[in-house]
């Protein structure tokens, strides 16, 4: 504790440093930085730094004297805004701060979005120009946001060939990002390629374009073509079964709700469409795991298209990733207003946030209270609540509900061969082998190229000393389906071990150790393999690193300790 205070006295200091020396070189010393703006300023940054955005913003809103002195400050309340939903004071302070002779991205985005919505477009071209250019606050946008925007407010305008002009402009590194513009650009002119290029950005290998079934169902009921968009569904639940969106459209589609998809996004309108191109921006910042910015630019698309609800699922995950969990669970709340389908998944979600809040006891229960209230829960529900049970552990109930996923699923549904493998994990680790063995083995037979089944069957045939040959080819099967997976390296080598074959067990252990290090039993594996090979002082090196490992089980190490003693008898 005392050190950390220390800390925060001394980043006090430093932060008392740089504000002078702001000051010294500034053209402006008209003013000067009091006690109180520096507190509260670096309060504000800690607060938001440790992702707590409503105390931050409370700091930062009382050292707003700083704004006209002070760029960092204008960035880190602006954001703070937009992250608290305040997108109207955010439009304001935007033009507060502004100034011609210096970029700020997030002002200019703001106020050009701003006057986009008040039709105000030369006003708005302006500041969209402007994103284009590079600075501080804009490291990767060269020439892409700031021409998407300017193509919007051209085809706002109804200039066609100008709109697709900037659409041009956009540079090829963003290629997947340039062709869902391209789409949504050719389906608000009703073009005759719309459903040609949506259908080419589905089937983008470089980019997961799933979400984009919907964009081409939404666009054919927008058209009045009710039984191709029902083909479509159909053929996108049997390629992309786990995406949300597509379920939920299936499910309206049976029930005649065209409507709530058509409600959803319109690309008659641009806003709907800008909206979209903020998603994708957020969701690019998710995956690579900054998600206070991905946030900023959620709230942006979802102020632009409130209609849109599903897309809060990125922003209950974003929540759930900063620990901000009372934000998640409300979030995941509100997606219950938007059917069945994502009810359902914020229930699983909110379960999620229980066991790591409340434990797995709380979780559990509430999940089957949820569970309950179904009215008639399909072979999907079955299988979404198995999975939790057994990701908790409680591979009874899994198994339970397993069964009743397969008692509702048809034979030939191709998500059979998942639900037997996981049931068949499930009974294994109850320890009825011969269950489990008989549906790995049926998961296998409709099958067969599962690089992960074929390694927990071989593995728990080597690991019970039978079936060693099969088990071998089956292995080699794996490792080729799956290179470079660590543990079905180290199975295969495991499996070399136990047909004496030690010289090719070295190989793949050693291979294994280099991939996870950090694993005790492929360590052990290996020291085992060394001990074989009489390299005694290196085996018991690799014993005396599983000790260390804070992985290793008690009953690992008890056994790994006789070893260093007195090696493999």
């Amino acid at each position: 504790m005392k050190y950390f205070i220390k800390k925060i006295y001394f980043i006090f200091f430093i932060i008392n440093i740089l504000l002078i020396n702001n000051l010294a070189f500034s053209k402006n010393t008209n003013f000067y930085y009091n006690k109180n703006d520096v507190f509260n300023y670096f309060s504000g940054i800690i607060s938001i730094n440790q992702n707590n955005t409503t105390s931050g913003f409370k700091y930062l809103n009382k050292a707003k004297s700083l704004k006209n002195n002070h760029q960092n400050y204008n960035a880190k309340y602006l954001r703070s805004l937009v992250l608290l939903n305040k997108i109207d004071k955010a439009f304001s302070f935007s033009r507060d701060v502004w100034t011609e002779k210096k970029i700020f991205f997030d002002a200019d985005l703001l106020i050009g979005l701003d006057y986009f919505l008040n039709k105000e477009y030369t006003k708005a071209e302006k500041h969209f120009s402007r994103l284009n250019e590079i600075s501080r606050y804009n490291l990767i946008f060269d020439d892409f946001l700031g021409n998407i925007l300017l193509s919007w407010s051209q085809a706002s305008q109804n200039n066609k060939e100008e709109a697709f002009k900037y659409n041009n402009k956009i540079p090829n590194r963003y290629k997947g990002i340039k062709k869902i513009q391209n789409a949504l650009l050719h389906c608000y002119y009703n073009s005759a390629k719309s459903e040609n290029l949506f259908n080419e950005l589905i089937n983008y290998e470089e980019y997961n374009s799933s979400r984009y079934v919907f964009f081409l169902i939404n666009y054919l009921i927008h058209n009045n073509k009710n039984k191709k968009a029902q083909v479509v569904t159909s053929d996108g639940r049997k390629e992309y079964s786990s995406n949300l969106l597509i379920k939920q459209s299936e499910s309206y589609i049976k029930k005649n709700e065209y409507y709530k998809i058509k409600k959803m996004f319109d690309c008659r309108n641009p806003k709907d469409s800008i909206a979209e191109i903020l998603y994708v921006i957020a969701n690019l910042y998710s995956s690579n795991e900054n998600y206070k910015l991905s946030n900023f630019y959620l709230n942006l698309s979802y102020f632009l298209n409130e209609k849109f609800i599903p897309n809060k699922t990125l922003l209950a995950e974003n929540y759930f990733y900063l620990k901000q969990y009372d934000l998640s669970n409300k979030t995941y709340n509100s997606l219950k207003s938007v059917g069945n389908i994502y009810s359902w998944y914020a229930s699983i979600s909110s379960a999620i946030i229980l066991e790591n809040n409340f434990g797995k006891k709380e979780a559990t229960s509430f999940l089957i209270k949820e569970f309950n209230k179904l009215q008639n829960p399909n072979f999907e529900n079955y299988y979404e609540i198995a999975n939790f049970f057994k990701d908790n552990e409680n591979f009874e109930k899994s198994v339970e509900y397993y069964s009743l996923a397969l008692d509702n699923i048809k034979k030939d549904h191709p998500l059979v061969p998942k639900i037997l493998e996981r049931r068949g994990t499930s009974l294994e680790r109850l320890g009825e082998w011969e269950r489990a063995e008989i549906d790995l083995l049926q998961s296998l037979q409709l099958l067969p190229d599962q690089p992960y089944v074929l390694n927990y069957l071989a593995y728990s045939w080597v690991d019970k000393k039978i079936n060693i040959s099969k088990s071998l080819e089956m292995l080699i099967k794996a490792n080729e389906l799956r290179k470079n997976d660590g543990y079905i390296i180290d199975s295969l080598g495991w499996a070399y071990y136990m047909d004496k074959n030690y010289i090719e067990a070295e190989k793949f252990l050693q291979r294994a150790v280099e991939i996870m290090p950090s694993d005790p039993i492929i360590n052990d594996h290996y020291a085992d393999v060394l001990w074989m090979l009489k390299k005694n002082m290196q085996a018991r090196y690799f014993w005396k690193h599983v000790l260390s490992l804070k992985k290793a089980k008690k009953e690992l190490k008890d056994e790994v300790e006789k070893k260093i003693i007195f090696g493999i008898m």
